[in-house]
């Protein structure tokens, strides 16, 4: 079997920063793959680089996924996914759209275990006031669109695990991937048809 890897995949204030910090904090083979950005705003969980440095990466082939959100981009760079693996750590690897996901899995061979992350609408605005954002509506806006991407591929099953964090506190739902990871490849299970 491959090394293990991690997806949590969810609307802003779901609590994929949260739940990161607990899996390495129970576990410190858990690790954050800490994406490449370029742009404005939050800085802390990613590597800041410029749009020249993002470029040259992109023409060495070293970006898995690129996205972009908020007015920023993002990418995932081959060579530090692979230095976590090569050190012996589980990367988590925070995903924003389920086709980003999926291109992610395919692209590294690792055996992954998918997580959703859920939060309702109006909590996702309660989180987001509370912790001082200053585009509430962007994640808001963000929401939508992550409903609307779970609902437009609800045909395609890819998580093994869905954890509404609103009801569930971190330990326990970094307890359960824990768990889920330690058990091995699961077949994946379908999104609530009734998920708001």
């Amino acid at each position: 079997m491959s090394s293990p890897g991690v997806i949590l995949y969810g609307p802003p204030t779901s609590g994929k920063d949260t739940t990161t910090a607990e899996l390495s904090r129970l576990d410190d083979r858990y690790a954050l793959l800490a994406k490449i950005k370029t742009g404005t705003g939050r800085s802390t969980g990613y590597r800041l680089v410029s749009a020249a440095e993002r470029e040259r990466l992109h023409d060495q082939g070293r970006l898995i996924v690129e996205t972009h959100r908020y007015g920023n981009s993002y990418a995932i760079d081959r060579q530090d996914l692979a230095a976590l693996v090569d050190t012996g750590r589980v990367p988590v690897v925070h995903m924003g759209n389920v086709a980003d996901l999926q291109r992610l899995r395919t692209a590294v061979p690792l055996t992954w275990t998918s997580v959703l992350l859920w939060v309702p609408r109006e909590e996702c605005a309660k989180r987001s006031e509370e912790r001082g954002d200053h585009d509430t509506p962007k994640r808001l806006k963000a929401w939508d669109e992550t409903l609307a991407d779970l609902r437009a591929t609800s045909h395609t099953p890819v998580f093994n695990a869905i954890t509404y964090t609103d009801h569930t506190d971190a330990t326990e739902t970094a307890r359960r991937i824990i768990t889920a990871v330690e058990a091995g490849p699961s077949d994946p299970i379908a999104v609530p048809a009734d998920l708001t």
